[in-house]
């Protein structure tokens, strides 16, 4: 496995800041992104687990660990997953915000029906369930418009 300190924006995803990158240049954009997910699912289930434990209604707590996993995957997705758009960070930001807000919804809402009915009793498969259709919503999003390349306008003159 190679491990490469990544100092600049250059790379296939664009890594920098001294972020670790373990060999993800070999890596096809689905799969780093998947990893991503998977790193964003594991934080959500453990912090609903937690929340749960805390004593918290099992709505509220996917809820807020969906939030919370939301924010770790964006960071993650910026570094690892997708190639720089000639954007700033804000715009991408939002368009990711847009994005997320759709899969996200798609996510909560599979997981509300399926933890309030089928899987009450265990809540968390409810939340792999609506993760993987949440997740190709996302993807797609992020792929085709969240992290698309920017490009020109039509009626451009160049010089």
């Amino acid at each position: 496995m190679i491990v490469k300190l990544a100092s600049s924006g250059a790379g296939p995803a664009g890594a920098g800041f001294g972020w670790p990158r373990v060999g993800t240049h070999r890596l096809s954009p689905l799969l780093r992104f998947l990893l991503v997910g998977g790193v964003g699912l594991v934080a959500d289930i453990a912090l609903f687990t937690l929340m749960l434990i805390l004593g918290l209604h099992p709505l509220l707590a996917g809820l807020a660990a969906l939030v919370a996993a939301t924010v770790l995957t964006w960071r993650l997705n910026r570094i690892f997953t997708f190639k720089r758009t000639g954007r700033g960070q804000r715009d991408e930001a939002v368009r990711y915000a847009a994005v997320t807000a759709a899969a996200q919804s798609t996510s909560y809402i599979v997981f509300a029906i399926l933890a309030s009915t089928v899987f009450a009793g265990v809540p968390q498969v409810a939340i792999l369930v609506g993760a993987g259709v949440g997740a190709v919503v996302s993807y797609n999003g992020h792929r085709l418009f969240a992290f698309a390349p920017l490009k020109p306008c039509a009626g451009t003159l160049r010089s």
